[in-house]
């Protein structure tokens, strides 16, 4: 059991609510999930899987709420690696000049609770990270380190997240697909395959003529 606050007993309570066990109770899945909680809820650091798991990323979704709860969803990405693990506990990520509206910003200004949503369609595999977030501005030296080399973007400034809890979701539902530049790389790597077999193959072909 991990204690988190005087209203808080396990890590996953800061999605299990009171009103959400009780749906729990109703529809019957709670005792499937009270077994998660005897053996301490959900993760609260930064461990290899999920390391592993972030260092392929180049999407993500930041979910924050103005401070009567309006809720926002804002899509980050970069190249793989952008988001970056401070320690075991904190993540961070260089925030590039976007279309100005400052809506996370304004949001996390009143209310730093924030969530982080991935998902990887190629394995078919997400995870969610609730925690807190803060702009930080003032910071060269930081944004400078969390920049990706070589990408052209305008880094404006950093968001540091603070771990909470974080979770895997099953597969179920996820369509599988492939980005781009990886389906590319496979094509291009069939094509000289056959170029290759193609050439081989005039060669025993001209052979078995002589």
């Amino acid at each position: 059991m991990t204690a988190m606050s005087d209203s808080t007993v396990y890590s996953s309570d800061v999605a299990f609510t009171p009103a959400v066990k009780a749906i729990q109770a109703r529809k019957g899945s709670r005792k499937a999930y009270a077994r998660v909680e005897e053996n301490g809820g959900w993760r609260t650091e930064v461990d290899g899987e999920l390391a592993t798991f972030l260092a392929a990323q180049t999407s993500m979704f930041l979910a924050t709420a103005s401070a009567d709860g309006q809720p926002y969803i804002q899509h980050r990405g970069g190249p793989p690696g952008f988001i970056r693990i401070l320690d075991s506990n904190t993540l961070a990520f260089a925030d590039f000049s976007g279309n100005r509206q400052y809506i996370t910003q304004g949001n996390l200004g009143e209310n730093p609770k924030a969530n982080i949503f991935l998902i990887d369609y190629a394995h078919r595999r997400r995870i969610k990270i609730w925690g807190e977030a803060r702009v930080v501005e003032d910071d060269p030296e930081l944004l400078q380190s969390l920049m990706p080399e070589g990408y052209k973007a305008r880094p404006e400034q950093v968001i540091v997240f603070k771990i909470s809890a974080w979770d895997t979701n099953c597969p179920q539902h996820i369509p599988q697909k492939f980005d781009a530049a990886d389906v590319a790389t496979a094509l291009a790597s069939r094509d000289a395959r056959i170029a290759e077999l193609e050439a081989a193959l005039m060669t025993a072909t001209g052979r078995l003529a002589d």
